[in-house]
């Protein structure tokens, strides 16, 4: 056995070790060359240190060498290493094929990196998600779409888009829609409110105490919001709000309508108010194009804020409620920037339309 010496240290040194030996934040192996030292420095055997530090004779040999060889720079570890494994442009190419044109041999849907590297055999699955981060590959993600099947799409998205970007002077422009069917949902339990290190509960039961629909018109120049509640969603109500809406602006002013293709939207009722009305004329967009309408920007913000975490006791309830956040809404309302990027191209259904 080597011959054992209390190691001498100066003050300085004893300081760096101690916080060295201390840290969290740290490399452990650091810290535990920091812990032999301090203890040879304080007299105790090696015996004791091998019982402290759970470490063998050759151990404490090497970094008792090295520090009094070099100090505080020999407790540094020094590895070899080994080349770094090169990820070639072969291998990509494999990866990627194997993702996008086999499916996983046991009935799976979608790769997971583990079960691709299993099946290519030399590659590690870290080795695959390097190369499906690189190329932007989620194969366990899944979209959904749903492409406009309507001859006249150019036409009407840019008869739209054309609102949005360069309205009528002196007339509203106002996207109209309604959310039928909104549920009046009460928890059989208690609501647990949000604390720290947990979030807010809802029981998983519930009472059912009836539906309503929400009309709302979205006024696209300043974001202002005209909404009502009905019980049904009817051709009758649709010719009812579309009255408040005229209710609501200067005598004669033109207004613009800017509506789905729902079949309450066209019926011999709305065909009379609109004779009965020349200043408001209707707007529709594509069919299956509901994005182009802006109302369902606000319909997704009241979904968040109001109903998906909504405790309703009854349906007026919920009625109150709703009507409440439109008049809060309306304190600062935002009206949505819609940008079209390449107004030099064709408006055709793979144009890239998007709001801001």
């Amino acid at each position: 056995m080597p011959a054992e010496g209390v190691m001498k240290l100066t003050k300085s040194e004893r300081v760096e070790l101690q916080r060295q030996a201390g840290a969290r934040n740290g490399r452990a192996d650091s810290a535990r060359h920091a812990r032999l030292i301090l203890l040879l420095a304080d007299g105790l055997s090696w015996a004791e240190i091998r019982a402290k530090l759970d470490c063998s004779d050759s151990y404490i040999d090497r970094w008792s060498k090295r520090f009094a060889a070099e100090r505080l720079a020999g407790l540094f570890a020094r590895y070899a290493g080994r080349e770094r494994y090169k990820v070639t442009d072969r291998i990509e190419a494999r990866v990627l094929a194997w993702t996008t044109k086999h499916r996983p041999g046991d009935g799976s849907t979608h790769w997971s990196s583990r079960k691709l590297a299993a099946e290519l055999g030399d590659i590690s699955h870290m080795t695959v998600s390097r190369i499906w981060a690189k190329h932007g590959i989620k194969p366990h993600r899944l979209e959904g779409y749903l492409a406009s099947n309507d001859p006249d799409f150019e036409a009407k998205a840019a008869e739209v888009i054309g609102l949005y970007l360069n309205p009528p002077q002196h007339a509203a422009v106002f996207c109209v829609d309604e959310k039928t069917a909104i549920q009046a949902l009460d928890r059989k339990d208690p609501v647990l409110p949000l604390s720290p290190g947990r979030a807010e509960r809802h029981g998983f039961e519930y009472f059912r105490h009836g539906t309503l629909s929400l009309y709302a018109a979205f006024n696209t120049k300043t974001g202002e919001v005209l909404g009502k509640t009905a019980e049904r969603h009817t051709s009758a109500e649709f010719v009812a709000f579309l009255t408040d809406i005229v209710a609501n602006q200067p005598t004669g002013k033109e207004i613009h309508v800017i509506a789905d293709n729902l079949s309450a939207h066209k019926t011999k009722r709305v065909e009379e108010f609109l004779a009965e009305h020349p200043q408001v004329h209707m707007h529709f967009t594509p069919t299956y194009s509901s994005w182009l309408n802006q109302v369902e920007l606000w319909f997704a913000k009241i979904e968040r804020d109001v109903i998906a975490r909504g405790v309703f006791t009854s349906v007026p309830d919920l009625k109150r409620k709703l009507m409440r956040y439109i008049r809060h809404y309306n304190q600062q309302p935002k009206p949505v920037k819609w940008k079209y990027f390449d107004p030099a191209r064709r408006i055709t259904p793979e144009s890239i339309v998007t709001v801001h």
